[in-house]
């Protein structure tokens, strides 16, 4: 990789597109993790942004340091190789259906907003996947770098735009002085830097130079807080936020309809991104296991994760996250605590 300023806006972007998922992009997430608490969610947001900037560079540095191939190497130096390895075997199991329910909401748009089958959705992600995963590292790039900066500029506008409607409001929480915010906030961190750490730790491997790990890893965890306080100003004015599916989307068709289309390929693109981060990880954890060529892995995955995306959308995340919620703040405490190598 090229030591220039583009290489650590491609640490960024793909770091961006591995957290922006098909809950984050549609606003789904977003309203339960940070909305649903008005003002309080905006000083949510802001202390999962530190998280994001200063835990995830640490990740990309550790990373480096420790010579990690997968998140698999990362897993065992935090918890250790007896607990480590039960972490491993579970965060396959949760990729998978992370994978499966990136498939599922990618569907989801097509149906909700495109009029058209999920079926149809699901079979042109998996071709347009396999197409993406034939370049590897640099597929990812290529899609990230376009997608990335299109959904930064889209929640500025949506943020401004915001300011202009009358029904604008942080609204307050009534239960606000149980500092559920923060642990909503810990939480949400903590599980999107786990799911992260899929795609981050193999990509730190491929940098040479630890600067532009550490200038992607801060850059990209400031545009993470960028989108999130932006997306949350424009969720702010939609009455009943709570009751949609894909609020986001309803912010762009009430307020800037011109671009209402152009915006849901945008939100494709993030849960596309996202099906590729999930799919990259687990391909070079089942690399690292068995050999077999990586591509034959890749349509496996696609076929398994296809299936299982028939269950649900909602079941499969009621299901998963609760779970995994807390394997994930353990994650974050000892990345927290735990000190990088020289």
């Amino acid at each position: 990789m090229r030591r220039s300023w583009i290489a650590p806006f491609q640490i960024a972007a793909v770091y961006i597109g591995t957290v922006v998922g098909a809950g984050f992009a549609t606003g789904r997430e977003i309203v339960e993790f940070f909305t649903k608490y008005g003002v309080f969610g905006l000083a949510g947001i802001l202390l999962a942004g530190i998280l994001f900037m200063f835990v995830g560079t640490k990740l990309l540095i550790l990373s480096k340091r420790i010579r990690a191939t997968s998140y698999q190497d990362v897993m065992i130096y935090l918890f250790g190789v007896r607990f480590g390895r039960f972490v491993n075997i579970f965060m396959l199991i949760v990729l998978l259906g992370l994978t499966s329910i990136m498939l599922s909401g990618a569907g989801a748009i097509f149906r909700e907003q495109l009029g058209l089958s999920v079926r149809l959705g699901v079979i042109i992600t998996i071709l347009l996947t396999i197409a993406v995963m034939t370049f590897g590292v640099k597929g990812l790039f290529s899609v990230n770098l376009i997608v990335v900066p299109m959904l930064v500029v889209f929640s500025l506008l949506l943020a401004v735009q915001a300011f202009s409607i009358e029904s604008f409001e942080f609204r307050p929480n009534k239960s606000s002085d149980s500092y559920k915010w923060i642990i909503s906030s810990f939480s949400y961190a903590a599980f999107n830097l786990t799911m992260a750490s899929a795609v981050l730790v193999p990509l730190a491997n491929e940098v040479n130079d630890e600067k532009i790990l550490k200038r992607g890893g801060m850059l990209g965890g400031f545009l993470l807080t960028v989108i999130l306080v932006s997306s949350h100003i424009a969720l702010s004015t939609l009455p009943n936020v709570v009751e949609f599916d894909i609020p986001m989307a309803e912010v762009m068709k009430s307020t800037i309809y011109a671009v209402y289309y152009i915006y849901i390929a945008v939100i494709y693109g993030e849960v596309f991104t996202s099906v590729i981060g999930n799919l990259y990880g687990l391909e070079r954890q089942i690399v690292s296991i068995i050999n077999v060529p990586r591509m034959i892995i890749v349509c496996g995955i696609l076929c398994l994760a296809a299936f299982i995306s028939k269950i649900g959308y909602s079941y499969l995340i009621s299901s998963l996250y609760p779970i995994f919620g807390y394997i994930c703040l353990g994650m974050l405490v000892l990345l927290i605590v735990k000190k990088v190598p020289d």
